[in-house]
């Protein structure tokens, strides 16, 4: 078989060992994809799976028109490429989730609550620094 000029040519007997090598590269790098923050609108489903396998999971109560919840979101976002971080973070809607505040006391916008499992472990409201939600969500882990 020939190729075009511009392809270049790989013998046979290489081609297993690239196999391998590209294989165990993307093996490797499994566990730093798989360990990072993951943020996911809130879905009682998604909570209580999460809790009964005894996984650590946060919600984060957002409401559109907060100001302190934007900047939440902005810290969020940076620490979804934090490898420590291996966690889901749920965004549940405060205007409307009025059952859940009720169940789980949450009287203010921006509260993130933090459980391993079932049982709580942080909880905060308002905090928009970086380094102290981090502390926050790592309190699961």
């Amino acid at each position: 078989m020939t190729y075009p000029a511009f392809v270049p040519t790989v013998r046979p007997a290489v081609l297993p060992r690239l196999r391998r090598a590209a294989l165990a590269a993307l093996l490797g790098a499994l566990p730093l994809l798989a360990s990072a923050l993951t943020v996911a609108p809130y879905s009682a489903q998604a909570l209580a799976e999460a809790q009964k396998a005894g996984q650590p999971v946060a919600v984060h109560f957002h409401a559109s028109w907060c100001p302190t919840c934007r900047a939440q979101d902005k810290v969020f976002e940076s620490l979804k490429k934090d490898p420590a971080l291996n966690l889901t973070l749920l965004q549940a809607d405060y205007d409307t989730e009025t059952a859940l505040k009720q169940a789980l006391h949450v009287t203010a916008q921006s509260t993130v609550i933090v459980w391993r499992g079932t049982v709580e472990k942080a909880r905060a409201v308002g905090q928009t620094d970086a380094a102290a939600l981090k502390t926050t969500l790592q309190s699961a882990l």
